[in-house]
């Protein structure tokens, strides 16, 4: 046993980025993981031919049955859990590498269970169709279109971030000031033209607001008493803004830096933010 828990650690990493792109919450995508090691510690090891594939297939299966799960329970906002740091060492550097956006995860939330499934094994983890129709009980053919969609719906409501972590941090500290000083001209500067605003959960309503101008009125608006408390942060390994103390946030905003401007904010209200 103590060479299979072994084994199961070096598959750990990449259990828990197949589960936290699946679920977009870091507590799910762990409790995820843990189910598939249950699963392996009560199965007969010795004819796993590949372990790593047949990891990654369950907890591939264990996130498909929450994903049906939550969208049986519409009635409940889903909000997005992303990883807060106030910290650039190397290892919060090497989480920049392998992040995945909030946008992003915002986005996944929108397809089905099976087109996330397909989405997220096959373009992010280059899983062969046919496997992933194994899981889905579909042909591999089916399976391509399941990805195929998925694909346009992302591209079209998910533009591929700029990957300069000091760009990033330049554009969000000047949108943090503005927001300090009360500059609409200033908020306006940083923003693409087709900025997209969302705010959820806490006890605020869910909003979405497009464009530049509007978006700065909405955060001058409705972030003012907030802007003061906030400082920057790594959000999912990309420059963001923490409001309040790490241990216990207000909220997080989450930034999308796309063609040198801020494409996309996410503003997510405590209880979902992970530390």
């Amino acid at each position: 046993m103590d060479e299979l828990a072994e084994q199961f650690e070096e598959h750990r990493t990449h259990l828990n980025r197949v589960a936290y792109r699946m679920l977009g919450s870091a507590s799910e995508a762990e409790d995820a993981v843990q189910e598939a090691w249950l699963r392996l510690s009560r199965s007969d090891s010795s004819v796993v031919a590949n372990l790593g594939g047949w990891l990654t297939t369950v907890v591939a299966r264990v996130c498909l049955d929450q994903l049906r799960a939550r969208r049986a329970r519409r009635e409940e906002e889903w909000l997005p859990e992303p990883v807060v740091s106030i910290d650039d060492g190397p290892e919060e550097q090497a989480m920049l590498a392998d992040s995945v956006g909030v946008a992003l995860l915002v986005v996944l939330e929108t397809l089905t269970p099976a087109e996330r499934l397909a989405f997220v094994l096959h373009d992010m983890f280059a899983v062969p169709f046919s496997e992933i129709g194994e899981i889905l009980e579909r042909t591999p053919d089916a399976v391509r279109q399941l990805a195929s969609r998925a694909r346009r719906r992302v591209r079209g409501a998910a533009p591929k971030p700029d990957a300069s972590l000091a760009r990033q941090r330049q554009l969000v500290d000047a949108f943090l000031a503005a927001s300090q000083r009360g500059d609409f001209e200033a908020l306006v500067a940083v923003l693409d033209p087709d900025v997209v605003f969302r705010v959820r959960g806490g006890t605020a309503l869910p909003a979405t607001v497009h464009g530049a101008e509007e978006v700065a009125r909405t955060v001058l608006e409705r972030g003012a008493p907030f802007a003061r408390f906030g400082r920057p942060a790594l959000v999912n390994g990309a420059a963001g803004i923490l409001v309040g103390p790490l241990e216990h946030p207000i909220a997080v905003a989450a930034f999308t830096v796309a063609r040198g401007r801020i494409a996309s904010v996410d503003v997510i209200a405590s209880p979902t933010i992970a530390g």
